[in-house]
């Protein structure tokens, strides 16, 4: 089984508040699990769970195959980066890095060494005695994480590190993160409330709502089959419709919507989702020839909103909006602006249907 850590039946109670409820997963050795959901899911008290930093109130976190509850958190022998630096201001880089290497009393050529490789691995070698207010939030940002892998811990738990962090600085951090990750073969659990941050970088996403776990898996499994609502649209945008389900048409009320979904009541309440990158738009007239003529709706584009490799439309359609997502190559070939007349169109396969009330936010 390697160095697997295990949480089992993990729950952790605040007097009546429960903010984890009886969650269980398995993370393998070498892993890169991101846990995503909005502040107050339980995602860090997870994290503090595994850490020692909290207590647990009922369940077990198992590593290497024993139980670690009661353990103290140096005993664990986990590494944490937190979103707030906490870098020592009086030390340098290099003593920052060598500082947790001294605390276990390692032989002083052996953190030498340590140190040179940790920085080598970040590329910040000629930073080495400068102090952190000397550098920027990225390069502090980096030097607590190879301050936290310097010990070689079995597992690096990684809580917000690059919130405070800006747009740009942050997609290369991000990189950054993966490709140590991969290069060390490191345990790595990732908490954060940006779906993107956790799609590009996690090998499975656990998403968190109200201190459960709403759905565990691959990034792109997670985006494409989310298995309730709230997943649909926490991760990603999507379009929603409420209505009654009758042989594979859902009518909204407003207008009846053919579907590909199996279900298995013959009338039932049901909620529908569908991703703005799968709302086709077409200029008036002719209408497009289409697969299905009952799916095929006029609108009026509402708000165009340029967003680089795609441009985002907001169509108003007979009292409601749907958020379309089309690369600006497409934009630009159907002449497509603001107050346009507009034919559109949603697949049946391209709905998601879910039980009406199922989480959605």
């Amino acid at each position: 089984m390697g160095r697997d850590l295990k949480l089992e039946n993990l729950t952790k109670r605040y007097g009546e508040l429960t903010a984890v409820d009886h969650v269980d997963l398995e993370i393998r050795e070498g892993e890169f699990i991101c846990f995503l959901g909005p502040s107050g899911c339980g995602k860090t008290t997870i994290l503090r769970m595994i850490t020692g930093f909290e207590t647990v109130t009922e369940g077990k976190v198992i590593f290497n195959n024993r139980v670690i509850n009661d353990l103290i958190p140096k005993k664990r022998e986990f590494g944490i980066v937190f979103q707030s630096y906490a870098l020592f201001p009086n030390m340098t880089v290099e003593e920052n890095i060598a500082f947790g290497l001294k605390m276990r009393k390692m032989p002083k050529k052996a953190i030498a060494e340590r140190v040179d490789a940790m920085l080598d691995l970040i590329g910040l070698s000629n930073w080495r005695s400068l102090y952190p207010a000397q550098l920027s939030g990225g390069q502090q940002q980096r030097v607590a994480l190879v301050r936290a892998l310097a010990p070689d811990p079995q597992v690096l738990l990684l809580d917000e590190p690059l919130s405070a962090l800006d747009a740009k600085i942050r997609l290369r951090l991000r990189a950054e993160i993966k490709r140590l990750q991969q290069e060390l073969k490191k345990t790595m659990i990732h908490v954060t409330h940006d779906q993107e941050e956790a799609l590009s970088i996690a090998d499975r996403v656990v998403v968190m709502e109200g201190g459960q776990f709403r759905q565990v898996g691959r990034p792109i499994d997670i985006y494409k089959n989310p298995t309730c609502s709230f997943v649909a649209d926490f991760v990603g945008t999507s379009n929603f419709f409420d209505g009654r389900r009758t042989n594979g048409v859902v009518d909204t009320g407003r207008r009846k919507i053919k579907v590909m979904q199996n279900g298995a009541a013959a009338d039932e309440a049901v909620s529908l989702a569908i991703r703005p990158e799968n709302v086709e738009v077409f200029k008036k007239e002719p209408p497009p020839p289409v697969a299905e003529p009952m799916n095929l709706v006029t609108g009026r584009i509402d708000v165009v909103v340029f967003q680089g490799a795609a441009v985002r439309l907001l169509i108003h359609m007979d009292g409601e909006e749907i958020i379309s997502d089309i690369i600006e190559k497409e934009f630009e070939q159907r002449d497509l602006k603001q107050g346009d007349q507009v034919y559109v169109y949603c697949s049946p396969e391209a709905f998601l249907v879910f039980p009406e009330g199922g989480g959605r936010r």
